[in-house]
């Protein structure tokens, strides 16, 4: 019987990895001069989508699956953005939209002629179909290598995890943090954000009850 199972083993092949020579783990955020670099990029190019789709990413902090699924009445309703937005997504419900955000969305919207109902970002499918999020990770990663940055340490999450994490490490506030990711547990936030225990501990002494 051993006998056997050394001559099935000899014959089978070697099962590879799926993650072989990729690098996984949790993609860290970017940082506000790649926020700014990736943006300067962009507008300098004239890639109106892209600055619009880049922008809304990270203000709204949504995972990639939302992002696409965002339609014109979700940001803007009556014709023009809103300083919110209201979107039908898994978990989070409204996401704040910065002035430059809404400029570069009005910027994007106004010759494309899109109508309420329709996707903000069609994909290559046909204006009636959203992009695909294999596409806007595509985006993204062309983005990230664009400003020198290299697209296998960064993805999709990186732009989430952006603004959430720069709110944290200004206020400190984490139920806040919790609230704009849309987690349901405190301390799937912590382990989003990439907390030290020391770095909540200090956190944590500044606080009198």
């Amino acid at each position: 019987m051993a006998m056997q199972d050394q001559v099935n083993a000899t014959l089978e092949p070697k099962r590879v990895p799926w993650n072989k020579g990729k690098l996984t783990g949790a993609k860290p955020p970017l940082r506000p001069k790649h926020v700014w670099s990736i943006r300067t990029k962009l507008q300098i190019e004239g890639r109106a989508r892209d600055l619009a789709m880049f922008n809304l990413a990270i203000d709204s902090k949504l995972r990639g699956c939302d992002v696409v699924a965002i339609r014109v009445e979700d940001v803007a309703a009556g014709g023009y953005t809103a300083d919110r937005a209201t979107v039908r997504q898994k978990k989070t419900g409204r996401f704040e939209l910065s002035e430059q955000t809404r400029q570069a969305v009005d910027d994007y919207l106004k010759p494309t002629g899109k109508r309420p109902g329709a996707f903000l970002f069609s994909g290559r499918r046909g204006p009636d179909r959203s992009m695909t999020t294999r596409q806007y990770a595509r985006l993204v990663s062309d983005w990230i290598g664009s400003v020198g940055l290299d697209p296998r340490l960064f993805g999709t999450h990186s732009l989430r995890r952006t603004k959430a994490t720069l709110i944290y490490r200004r206020t400190g506030n984490l139920r806040a943090v919790q609230l704009l990711l849309g987690h349901t547990k405190i301390e799937s936030t912590v382990r989003y954000l990439g907390i030290e225990v020391d770095d909540a501990l200090a956190i944590a002494e500044q606080v009198d009850v």
